[in-house]
């Protein structure tokens, strides 16, 4: 299938195009968050050009739905939406944290029966987590996303914990003799997934397409702050 994939949900800005017959997607990965906005749609438009696609051969625009950043969700639903009413195009929402799972699994070579729980930095103290294992070449869900503390993450040291909050919490993180991975919710990943996810009925109309929001509220209010940094 020809497809655009694309994800601004964490520091890091991914796109991804797949053509038909070309084993090796074209890809461009940059700096996320107020870069996004300004260069994502500008990066489509070259890799699409490199591949000699134009929107009009995409069988579908697949983005990172969610969980991640409240901006970066919203810039990549946006843009895939417009860019899918344009050429009128089905949308392919993607878990993020589906997504970290397949990027850990691809640079593991992971086999069957790999347990991967995702970990993405949810600032403000948290994480957005949630356990997948790979069986018979798909992905299932074995634990639902959720939005915790670092200490309350619980993990049984099995498998691969996989994700971007080490840098932050990870000495508040479980230990177990599994495996830590630096992974992010890559367009490549969402390429890789894309194929099951469409067969299973998973695309909607661009005017349906919508970010998932764990959380309801985005920022600390001054006193929240203040309270947080009395008791660091």
């Amino acid at each position: 299938m020809n497809l655009l994939a694309l994800d601004t949900s964490t520091e890091q800005m991914s796109i991804a195009v797949q053509r038909a017959g070309v084993s090796t997607p074209w890809q461009h990965s940059a700096a996320g968050g107020a870069h996004s906005s300004t260069h994502l749609i500008p990066e489509i438009q070259q890799l699409l050009a490199q591949a000699d696609l134009s929107f009009a051969q995409l069988d579908a625009i697949v983005f990172g739905a969610g969980p991640g950043s409240f901006t970066g969700l919203r810039t990549a639903c946006s843009v895939a939406q417009g860019l899918a009413f344009g050429a009128d195009l089905p949308v392919l929402p993607v878990d993020t944290l589906l997504a970290v799972a397949e990027e850990a699994r691809w640079q593991l070579s992971g086999a069957s029966g790999l347990v991967v729980t995702s970990l993405l930095d949810a600032r403000m103290d948290e994480l957005y987590t949630a356990s997948y294992i790979f069986e018979s070449d798909v992905w299932r869900q074995i634990k639902g996303c959720s939005l915790i503390k670092p200490e309350s993450l619980g993990w049984d040291g099995v498998g691969v914990l996989a994700g971007n909050g080490f840098a932050a919490y990870g000495a508040r993180l479980p230990d177990g003799p599994g495996l830590r991975l630096l992974a992010l919710p890559t367009a490549t990943a969402m390429l890789r997934l894309a194929p099951a996810l469409l067969a299973a009925g998973g695309a909607v109309p661009a005017a349906q397409a919508l970010p998932t929001y764990i959380r309801d509220k985005v920022a600390q209010t001054t006193l929240e702050r203040a309270a947080a940094k009395s008791a660091a």
